[in-house]
């Protein structure tokens, strides 16, 4: 199993995306959120992701994402997966003055559990600011997703928050905490590679 994994993940290619790349992003979006987010306890369904994404693909919107592809702002990462040329995840990083935001990890359903996420990470670790946290918010009842960040080293931080961008039609909100991998104070003395102590 782990040799097939493996094999498969050499297929894997990560990339930066294209302008013309906004449509398959999109559906990525909504492929995984219908997969993920709609959730009993919580009240959300996924008549809820449906609305969400209704206006998605509308020139307008899919010409604005394109445009944030082709001029991402400051501190701003978006890679992809992909296998040939389709995009089967996508990793999103944010710098921020005082952390980094690991803001998504997404996967198609197909390619789940197949190190695509990994893949992703790996790469995405390159971007961030070695002197800063790494936070991601995720759904608490995603419980898959929080099993990833634990395996990837992420604690959970007793933070629990509700944010309004993620308040559906139905009222319903998706209950969010947050994970964070804290980075250890960098040693102050000098590199004596560098000829001093």
């Amino acid at each position: 199993m782990k040799a097939i994994r493996e094999g498969f993940r050499k297929k894997i290619v990560i990339a930066e995306p294209k302008p013309e790349d906004a449509r398959e992003i999109e559906e990525l979006f909504y492929r995984t959120w219908l997969e993920t987010y709609p959730n009993k306890e919580a009240g959300v369904t996924r008549d809820d992701v449906e609305d969400k994404y209704k206006s998605s693909f509308s020139d307008e919107m899919l010409a604005k994402r394109a445009e944030r592809i082709a001029q991402p702002p400051d501190g701003d990462t978006l890679l992809l997966a992909k296998e040939g040329k389709k995009i089967v995840g996508l990793c999103r990083v944010v710098v921020h003055q005082d952390k980094n935001q690991l803001q998504a990890i997404y996967v198609l359903p197909e390619y789940q559990s197949r190190g695509v996420g990994s893949l992703l990470w790996k790469e995405a670790q390159k971007h961030f600011d070695v002197r800063r946290d790494i936070v991601v918010h995720v759904a608490t009842y995603n419980t898959k997703a929080v099993a990833f960040y634990k395996k990837l080293g992420f604690e959970d931080t007793g933070l629990r928050f509700k944010e309004e961008r993620f308040t559906m039609k139905s009222g319903a909100t998706i209950p969010e905490m947050e994970m964070r991998i804290h980075v250890q104070p960098q040693d102050t003395k000098q590199n004596p590679k560098n000829g001093s102590m």
